[in-house]
């Protein structure tokens, strides 16, 4: 009795253990914060929100994630630390109540030609392990049907050390489901001879349109002299020898003029001169060459499945591994429900649920063939989501950066129930994020700013979604903004024709879409907006289209490189101090010796995890001391790399550091809504949504008469929407067409014509449901579209 007694006392006096329900942060330094502390309710959803720039991810990902993985991964031994990403601690004072993080950011998923949504979400393996069950004719284990596999067959003698030592003969192979011709890539690369040279010209009229083979300098002269054909001739006229000679020759020893040289056919000698590099890192006129000789072809073996004969021969009731990768994965669902069988049933239960969730999480019109290179940041974000919906762990942290990015209104509801599930059962979960329905279902909010860059790094406001609109901050003034739809719409100068398109999922759209106005193309996740835009409006004479990809770049490059602006910077610090302008280039001879202009040293640890510490001689200026004496209006280089946009804008504008050249770009990145990011920042740092918008800035110079934009209002606050807004409508007024696919409320209202995709996603969707102006739109109420802005703008 006494001990039922004692037990009864112990849990009704709350357990020491329960106490720790909070995630302490004193003192945070990481980037722009401000000495921030705060305190976060664990197993409750909390909303980070504030301006782009404000200092959300340096809270959320720098500091409270980055330390929770480096206190995890030193858990593990040094070996193991040896393969694991370096981090260094964050810049805080106290950091208490950490759990286990998991990151779900928006970094695009691998670009391998290999990785593909099946891939990458163990669907394609589960599907390969059904296969080599059931699949009849049975070709072998689930290897075979792999695409990442190859087929392997070698035979040899090995020795068995029984007492005498005896030489066994033995066969190995290894069945793989890679196709020979392709290499499980789906494509095949041809190269298109007829963009290599002219055959009515001989090559000393100049028939090879090759860039830098000219027959005035030292190509002439090997050409000329080799003896292997006549220059003079026609290559029409060349024998198959000849021609073989000049395209596919291997190196070979010659003599011209007494210089000793080797002489190797166009094909080998272009393939490893440019065909072999970086499309995005060469000069513009070879990028050029190289996108009209280069030709992809679906590899026609195995008709672009990227699986070998025997893979594609095995079925399950009459559907082999390439047709059930094929299907949109919704309907691939309805058939794995089809299949029983006992033997299999409990990876059958393990592959729907892994399905399902497809579904649920708004990604059902995918198919698990589609390459994860070709996912917007969104729906990346989403596919990584997919590990963790029926996973049993409770009590960790997952942090999420924009997780509605890429969502209709009507999807985001599903994302807000996925959040809210997380939760519920028993998980801390941070949000990074700018959209109203999002912030609505927040258990605890904390907004940063006020402004941004230096004008940010505070925490403004802490407590409850009711707390936020009653307080006074950017934030709570603008979460009940409501767009008026326009009343008067511009007229539109003329039409871009589009007549049958039929790329990805549409249905044969034939669709007019005015030029001269701000149209916006809207509709579902996965309706077929980016197909549309981008299939019919290929970047080319006069169009410029900026996306959110990732930005060419080490993490040398910033703003400042990237732009072109380090130009007339270095210029103006030459002509005032009358040296060198490559003086004042980090990656060029003023760079700071011990650091080599990187501002930080990298010091690899052998098994540990490396480091990287701020370079003790230049401070972390990335130049050398000599090169600080030099001044303009009275500051360095580094002290003017680290200005922000608009110091910069106000510094170069008059005075002896007036310098137009530089104000102008300048002028650019402040419209953008870029006017926090300092010009030295490494752009490896910027965020998606301020990637589009560094582009876009960069492209506001170019000759285009027609901009397509893809969501530009990603990663921006509700205040800097109306400064976007601003924007399109000046390069509108400038004579430009501005299509803009786009699904926030307030750019749909603000639109002059409306092109509405779906009705639903995949195979559903495809089709036009609406075009139109949006006051008919909301009017109509005629689609999921319609419906959401009508309770938008409150009619």
């Amino acid at each position: 009795m006494s001990m039922a007694r004692r037990t009864d006392a112990q849990s009704s006096a709350s357990h020491v253990a329960d106490s720790h329900d909070l995630i302490r942060v004193h003192g945070a330094r990481e980037n722009n914060l401000k000495d921030v502390s705060i305190e976060i309710p664990k197993r409750r959803l909390t909303v980070f929100t504030g301006v782009s720039g404000s200092g959300k991810s340096s809270l959320v990902f720098d500091t409270i994630a980055a330390e929770s993985q480096r206190l995890i991964n030193e858990t593990y031994s040094a070996f193991v630390q040896g393969f694991m990403p370096n981090l260094s601690r964050p810049e805080v004072d106290v950091l208490d109540g950490l759990t286990t993080a998991i990151i779900v950011d928006q970094q695009r998923l691998g670009a391998d030609p290999r990785s593909t949504v099946g891939t990458a979400t163990d669907a394609n393996a589960m599907l390969r392990i059904l296969f080599s069950r059931l699949g009849e004719p049975h070709i072998g284990p689930p290897s075979a049907y792999s695409f990442n596999t190859a087929s392997v067959r070698a035979s040899g003698a090995i020795t068995v050390e029984r007492g005498a030592k005896k030489a066994v003969k033995a066969t190995y192979s290894r069945t793989g489901g890679m196709c020979p011709r392709c290499e499980g890539r789906g494509t095949v690369s041809d190269i298109d001879l007829t963009q290599l040279y002219d055959e009515s010209k001989s090559l000393n009229e100049g028939a090879l349109t090759i860039p830098g083979y000219s027959m005035d300098g030292w190509y002439g002269r090997i050409f000329g002299g080799c003896g292997f054909f006549d220059p003079d001739k026609p290559i029409r006229r060349f024998t198959k020898r000849e021609l073989h000679d000049l395209l596919h020759k291997e190196p070979t020893k010659i003599k011209v003029d007494g210089i000793n040289l080797t002489y190797e056919g166009l094909i080998p000698k272009i393939q490893k001169s440019m065909l072999s590099k970086d499309i995005d890192a060469l000069q513009p006129h070879i990028r050029a060459f190289v996108e009209r000789a280069m030709t992809f072809t679906v590899c026609p073996e195995c008709d672009g499945t990227r699986l070998s004969e025997g893979a594609r021969a095995s079925k399950i009731d009459g559907v082999s591994i390439a047709d059930a990768c094929a299907m949109q994965i919704s309907d691939l669902a309805e058939w794995v429900r089809g299949v029983h069988d006992p033997s299999v049933a409990p990876l059958l239960t393990a592959l729907q649920h892994t399905l399902d969730s497809f579904a649920e999480i708004g990604l059902g019109y995918l198919s698990l063939e589609r390459p994860s290179g070709t996912l917007s940041g969104g729906e990346a974000q989403r596919v990584k989501m997919i590990r963790h919906l029926g996973s049993s762990l409770t009590d960790v942290t997952y942090v999420f950066d924009e997780p509605t990015t890429g969502l209709h209104p009507h999807d985001i509801s599903r994302m807000n129930n996925l959040l809210l599930r997380l939760r519920d059962k028993g998980n801390t979960v941070l949000v990074v994020e700018h959209k109203p329905q999002t912030i609505a279902i927040a258990d605890h909010v904390v907004d940063l700013g006020p402004g941004a860059g230096t004008a940010g790094g505070s925490v403004c406001f802490e407590g409850t979604v009711e707390g936020l609109r009653a307080g006074d901050t950017i934030t709570g003034r603008h979460l009940d903004d409501r767009a008026a739809v326009k009343e008067t719409v511009r007229k539109p100068t003329g039409a871009l024709e589009v007549r049958g398109a039929s790329e990805h999922n549409l249905q044969g759209v034939d669709v007019d879409i005015p030029l001269g106005v701000l149209v916006v193309v809207t509709g579902v996740a996965g309706s077929g907006k980016s197909s549309l835009v981008h299939g019919s409006i290929p970047p080319g004479e006069g169009v410029v289209a900026v996306d959110q990809g990732a930005i060419r770049g080490s993490r040398r490059s910033n703003p400042a490189t990237y732009t072109g602006l380090l130009d007339p910077i270095r210029k103006a610090f030459a002509k005032v101090n009358g040296v060198k302008p490559a003086l004042f280039s980090a990656n060029s001879e003023g760079a700071c010796p011990t650091c080599n202009g990187a501002g930080v040293v990298y010091t690899d640890l052998a098994m540990m995890a490396g480091v990287a510490t701020t370079c003790e001689e230049c401070e972390g200026k990335r130049f050398q001391a000599s090169v600080l004496e030099y001044r303009l209006g009275g500051r360095d280089i580094s002290e003017v790399l680290a200005m922000s946009v608009t110091e910069a804008e106000e510094f170069f504008a008059a005075g002896e550091a007036a310098t137009p050249a530089a104000h102008r770009v300048l002028g650019r990145l402040a419209d953008v809504g870029l006017g926090y990011v300092s010009l030295g920042q490494p752009l490896t740092t910027l965020s998606g949504g301020e990637r589009q918008r560094l582009k876009l800035a960069t492209h506001m110079a170019d000759k285009g008469g027609v901009y397509v934009l893809d969501e530009p209002t990603t990663g921006l606050h509700l205040a800097d929407v109306e400064q976007l807004l601003g924007l399109l409508d000046r390069l509108v007024d400038a004579g430009k067409s501005v299509v803009v696919v786009e699904h926030h409320p307030a750019v749909m209202a603000h639109a002059d014509w409306i092109i509405d995709l779906g009705p639903g996603a995949g195979h559903d969707g495809g089709r036009i449901v609406f075009e139109g102006t949006p006051a008919d739109l909301v009017a109509a109420r005629s689609t999921l579209t319609g419906d959401h802005l009508a309770d938008y703008v409150g009619a």
